[in-house]
């Protein structure tokens, strides 16, 4: 027998209940292995504690309150009850909670596509027209947004910049081109062949 067989038998042998060869098995093992019979003998002191304990008896108010609190049998509900007893699943907080942010994303997604309920109309739920106001909407704010953009005006000073600079690169290569009359590709010798 390995330890583990003898914990699992050890609550049997120890009420009593087991038949004479398994008894005769543990108490072997018990011989045996040192661990196992002081395992043993710590559960039957256990035992022997709590079996010398009084029964504990419940407060009679106890008793009472339980009866009190069971209700008749021939007590019907009314409608009220049978009504709320179906809406309360609904009534718990997540339920509710989920409602309200369904409600809440819905409107903010109505109200960037442009859909106003109050001029709602079943034409304006066509999905072409919905895919409209949302295309009309995007494009005005992708507008808007360049739009601030340019009006900047860092952007401003760094355009300018850029355009006085590329502006001052033209006017050198201006003046440099007259000075060099030689035409990119051909070089000196091949000047009067042509």
């Amino acid at each position: 027998m390995t330890c583990a067989e003898f914990e699992i038998l050890l609550c049997d042998y120890i009420d009593g209940t087991l038949d004479a060869g398994q008894r005769a098995v543990v108490e072997d093992h018990q011989r045996t292995c040192v661990s196992c019979a002081e395992l043993a003998r710590d559960a039957a002191v256990a035992v022997a504690f709590v079996s010398r304990a009084e029964a504990v008896e419940p407060p009679p108010e106890l008793l009472s309150r339980i009866a009190f609190a069971i209700p008749a049998q021939g007590s019907r509900k009314g409608w009220k009850q049978t009504w709320f007893g179906w809406l309360r699943p609904a009534l718990q907080p997540r339920v509710a909670m989920g409602m309200a942010m369904t409600i809440f994303s819905f409107s903010m997604l109505g109200r960037f596509a442009g859909i106003e309920v109050r001029q709602l109309k079943p034409s304006d739920l066509h999905p072409a027209a919905v895919w409209s106001a949302l295309d009309n909407r995007l494009h005005r704010t992708w507008e808007r947004a360049v739009k601030n953009y340019e009006n900047l005006r860092l952007v401003y000073e760094v355009q300018s910049r850029l355009q006085e600079w590329t502006e001052q690169e033209e006017e050198e290569r201006k003046t440099r081109a007259p000075e060099s009359s030689v035409v990119p590709g051909e070089t000196e010798k091949g000047k009067g062949s042509k």
